[in-house]
């Protein structure tokens, strides 16, 4: 089936998600099975969680859902390096101790199981308040971000995907998202496009991931690499 994937049909990507979904629920776990959705500013991380949700839980899993999104730092620290820093969006757009201690740590083989989803809404740059939730041994975590192989956080997945597409196509889809330019040597794409090369370059994520999935047609996805196992967790 996997040689089958790697060369795009009409079918590709029902057949692709059908195939995560049988990866995934066969991962040998005693407590939640975290799945980690990852690739560039406008790899189509969100879409594909949202549709590989409901099919884990069309297959008699309750699933979580969650986004990096929701764990972002306050305006003045995302930004304190300056507003077209790199290493600023690399290192400082996210609070991983806030996404560890509610999210991570409690679904982890040991943690409670008692979750929170969110902390932060960076539309408004305020704290939010999500209501704790509980999960029980068999569930699914279903988590899309950026940076989610960094190291402080790879250990933590039990699958891990990441969504490869080139530079241009990243650009070009934040572009008719955002409204920005398609040029991805723009100024103003500076900060976004040479962080996310800091981001390859240190946290290897085609390296670390379960699977690596070319996404630059989100109609026709293929297989570029796959470990057949799940990721081993590492120590901190």
């Amino acid at each position: 089936m996997l040689q089958n994937l790697m060369h795009p049909d009409t079918a590709a990507r029902d057949t692709l998600l059908q195939w995560l979904v049988a990866q995934i629920v066969h991962i040998p776990a005693a407590g939640v099975t975290r799945v980690a959705l990852d690739g560039v500013d406008g790899a189509g991380k969100t879409m594909f969680a949202d549709e590989l949700a409901p099919l884990l839980a069309s297959a008699g899993r309750r699933v979580m859902r969650a986004s990096v999104d929701s764990f972002h730092h306050p305006r003045m620290v995302r930004y304190r390096l300056g507003h077209a820093s790199p290493e600023g969006f690399y290192r400082d757009s996210y609070d991983y101790a806030q996404l560890r201690t509610v999210l991570l740590d409690p679904l982890s083989p040991g943690g409670h199981g008692r979750y929170r989803s969110a902390v932060f809404d960076h539309r408004v740059d305020a704290p939010i308040i999500v209501a704790e939730a509980q999960a029980l041994p068999g569930d699914i975590l279903v988590f899309d971000g950026i940076f989610l192989h960094r190291p402080e956080l790879r250990g933590y997945w039990d699958y891990s995907i990441f969504l490869h597409v080139n530079v241009e196509v990243s650009v070009q889809r934040c572009a008719q998202r955002d409204g920005g330019s398609p040029d991805p040597h723009a100024p103003e794409n500076r900060r976004y496009v040479e962080g996310q090369q800091i981001y390859l370059r240190e946290a290897t994520p085609h390296q670390h991931a379960s699977v690596v999935i070319n996404h630059n047609d989100v109609a026709q996805p293929w297989v570029m690499c796959c470990r057949l196992q799940a990721a081993e967790p590492e120590a901190d």
